[in-house]
């Protein structure tokens, strides 16, 4: 079951329980106070038919939160003229809980929403330790093989540094 809206000169496909992103709500609104769309243009029946609701179609959500969407720059230039301007917008947004689509004498009602969890303690997870005659010599090869590898570049560049007198 879902709707199709038109609010903020967009249009949304709605269910009950999704959470929507509007343009900001005209008036100021608090976190969990009800908004009504009523410029409902199509809704589905629970057959799968999409059609034009007959009657007077409502959508009902609630206000979860305002806020300021991400920013987009604008940069205007023009080449050869020094000409360089800069703004940026972040465009305001409600963001809306769908909790009820009602057409036609039908109501179709979200579940509640879950109460936010407890946090709870993470439990202590303890690393098996490592053999420490193990890690020790795995330790050892590993810094020889690395003086083996200084040594051998020492002499290489020692090598190449030295002139050779042509006679």
């Amino acid at each position: 079951m879902y709707a199709v809206i038109r609010a903020g000169g967009k249009q949304y496909r709605v269910a009950p329980g999704d959470i929507i992103r509007v343009e900001k709500a005209k008036q100021p609104s608090a976190s969990g106070s009800a908004i009504t769309f009523s410029d409902v243009l199509a809704v589905s029946a629970s057959d799968g038919q999409i059609s034009r609701p007959s009657g007077e179609a409502r959508v009902t959500g609630r206000v979860v939160e305002e806020g300021r969407a991400d920013k987009v720059l604008v940069f205007h230039y023009k080449r050869k003229k020094q000409y360089k301007k800069l703004a940026g917008h972040r465009q305001p947004f409600t963001a809306v809980r769908i909790t009820e689509i009602a057409f036609d004498g039908q109501h179709f009602k979200a579940a509640d929403e879950p109460e936010a969890k407890q946090a709870r303690p993470a439990k202590a997870q303890k690393a098996a330790p490592a053999p420490k005659a193990e890690h020790k010599a795995k330790s050892a090869a590993h810094h020889a093989a690395a003086e083996h590898k200084k040594a051998r570049a020492k002499h290489k560049t020692a090598a190449k540094s030295s002139p050779k007198k042509r006679k």
